[in-house]
């Protein structure tokens, strides 16, 4: 899930310092398992200085503002100014997730963090603001010219706890756009796709991408062609699924991941075509994981499979990000471009 717009959340007796002449935040990654902060330096016109990272599994806290806390709270001096990208829905002060193992009210988390201001942004929306400052010896070209540099419009697209899409634009205001894309209706191409579509209707009204496009979407998938190869599941776990996979025990496993990384192509390639993107960025923790199945042509062939766009989407380069800190990176460019845009 993502947000759909930023919250701000500033106490009056203390606002932010702007942008434009520095500043020193905390800033934050927080997906449904894990949350990522560090304390970035960033100055107008510079790429941020990330330091002091840190990760913290959510289910051992109590809260968002307990991990907060606790993280200023292992600092020397800790900036009171926090950026955290969040997956998630934003209804006034309060964050819709179904991933999260407890609930975000913006002002309460703000100030039992003991934060001066507190913006939460989309966790996809802080991706695309990091996809300038990447490096070129982190990316891994899956389609077209591998040397393309950057291309604008840029789609980026990562499976994780959930599913995640927005779009970079080169500069100005509105440079990203987000989108709630994990959450559009999953489409089928082959007929096994179809099969397993048939099944999930069967438990939910409305199947999303997410239901299989992500980490927990791989437990849907996997018992889903167990059920029609007529095999008995052996994996209860997302890590131990992977695990069997890659290592080559068991063959339901593989086709799993490959059936996965096709499908997650076929909408990468999708959602190209619809915004007319120049350039694709696969991010999110699944890519990692899953990076030899999706290197090895599956995601790539059906990414292509456009008729009559195919020829387009050939000179589209797509890469897949190894660079697994792009949320807090991000958190950290998206302060100083809204900071200074404000000042």
């Amino acid at each position: 899930m993502s947000v759909a717009t930023p919250f701000t959340d500033t106490h009056p007796a203390q606002p932010p310092r702007p942008g434009s002449h520095g500043d020193t935040l905390i800033v934050a990654d927080v997906g449904g398992t894990y949350a990522r902060l560090a304390v970035a330096e960033v100055r107008a016109g510079q790429a941020p200085r990330i330091r002091n990272l840190r990760r913290y599994a959510c289910a051992e806290f109590a809260s968002l503002a307990s991990i907060l806390a606790a993280f200023r709270a292992s600092q020397d001096s800790a900036p009171a100014t926090a950026v955290v990208a969040i997956a998630g829905l934003l209804e006034g002060d309060h964050l819709v997730n179904t991933n999260l193992p407890w609930p975000v009210s913006v002002a309460a988390t703000r100030r039992d963090a003991g934060l001066a201001s507190l913006d939460l942004i989309n966790d996809f929306e802080a991706v695309a603001y990091a996809i300038p400052h990447v490096a070129a010896d982190t990316l891994v070209a899956l389609n077209g010219e591998a040397d393309a540099g950057n291309r604008w419009p840029a789609l980026v697209l990562g499976p994780g706890t959930g599913l995640g899409a927005a779009l970079r634009f080169e500069a100005g205001a509105g440079a990203v756009l987000a989108s709630e894309a994990g959450h559009a209706a999953l489409g089928a191409v082959t007929a096994l796709e179809v099969q397993v579509l048939q099944q999930m209707l069967q438990r939910w009204e409305h199947v999303d991408n997410e239901r299989i496009l992500s980490g927990s979407g791989l437990m849907n998938l996997y018992p889903g062609l167990c059920a029609i190869r007529g095999v008995a599941p052996q994996w209860t776990t997302t890590e131990a699924l992977i695990g069997a996979a890659l290592a080559g025990d068991d063959a339901l496993a593989v086709e799993t991941l490959e059936v996965f990384c096709g499908w997650l192509g076929s909408l990468a390639g999708d959602l190209a075509a619809t915004f007319g993107a120049r350039s694709v960025y696969l991010a999110g923790g699944i890519s990692g994981h899953v990076a030899r199945f999706i290197d090895d042509g599956h995601f790539r062939t059906r990414f292509l499979a456009k008729g009559v766009m195919r020829r387009v989407l050939e000179q589209v380069p797509v890469w897949r990000v190894e660079h697994g800190e792009l949320g807090v990176v991000g958190a950290a460019v998206w302060h100083a471009e809204n900071r200074r845009a404000a000042a």
